[in-house]
């Protein structure tokens, strides 16, 4: 029969837990006191949960209820751990258990990873040109067509009860300097919202969630339309469209600049982890560290 930790909650559940979180944290200050002197927090078949086991469980912040919750869910976890390996124990073969070259290839593969990250970090170039990102944009045009439609836009939102509405409806339309200073101008004062996306693409659907009504036909209406004028019982919405590219098309290469840096780099990464295999492997076999049979 098994001796299911359950039965240490039969007195009152949250001070047991308290009791416990004071044992372990006592624990964790002193190493007078031995394992095998300790009384367990939890016991399944023959394993045993101590407090010197749970030590490192609690940030130094928590508070008390939080304690108590961190506790109760480790020690549950524990217990269907326990059981779960109890099973597992009782029916895989031996042969299946045996475990140890799977431990030891994660092991060789974890240390082999960490020295290659180490070295990466000591040694990679990470400085990549804009000449090197425009030759990849270039020489990869299909690996950058766009799933969506983008725009660069300028999206304005109003009270109706904003002055000089008609006003407004001449700036933001303008393509003067003069204009669009006086645009920003009011709109600080007066706007309920004011997005300027000159500089930045973004998902066309970044402005048509922000609109009382639907743009049924996006593409339709970005080949032929450059404003929007919307509004609703409270409000009136204005959008300067000032460029768009298509969903499907190649995308412009501010938008896939990171993206293609990413890659890069990455390219980067593998090439000089393969460059350091071989090179290991021509010292080794100049040095004749290896025979081959």
């Amino acid at each position: 029969m098994v001796k299911h930790s359950r039965r240490i909650f039969s007195l009152s559940r949250k001070h047991f837990l308290t009791g416990l979180i004071i044992l372990a944290l006592a624990v964790s200050c002193t190493k007078l006191e031995t394992r095998n002197r300790e009384k367990p927090l939890a016991q399944v078949f023959e394993k045993n949960l101590y407090a010197s086991d749970i030590r490192y469980i609690f940030p130094s912040d928590v508070s008390h209820e939080d304690s108590v919750q961190i506790l109760q869910n480790y020690i549950d976890k524990w217990v269907k751990k326990q059981l779960i390996l109890q099973k597992a124990e009782l029916n895989l073969t031996e042969e299946q258990k045996d475990v140890r070259q799977q431990i030891e290839e994660y092991r060789s593969s974890l240390l082999i990873y960490k020295y290659e990250q180490n070295l990466i970090i000591q040694k990679l170039d990470t400085l990549i040109s804009d000449e090197e990102i425009e030759a990849y944009y270039a020489e990869n045009p299909s690996n950058f067509n766009l799933d969506r439609h983008i725009v660069k836009a300028l999206f304005i939102k109003l009270p109706l009860d904003a002055p000089d509405l008609w006003r407004v409806r001449q700036l933001y339309r303008s393509e003067r300097e003069e204009d669009f200073q006086e645009l920003e101008s009011y709109c600080y004062q007066y706007g309920v919202k004011y997005d300027y996306f000159d500089d930045l693409w973004i998902p066309f659907t970044t402005i048509t969630n922000a609109l009382p009504n639907e743009i049924r036909n996006p593409e339709s209406f970005l080949r032929w339309n450059r404003f929007i004028e919307q509004q609703d019982s409270g409000y009136r919405y204005l959008v300067n469209i000032r460029e768009n590219s298509l969903a499907g098309t190649v995308a412009p290469l501010p938008y896939v600049e990171q993206k293609i840096r990413s890659i890069i780099l990455n390219k980067r990464k593998v090439q000089f982890v393969r460059d350091l295999e071989n090179n290991i492997y021509k010292d080794a076999l100049n040095k004749g560290n290896f025979t081959i049979h």
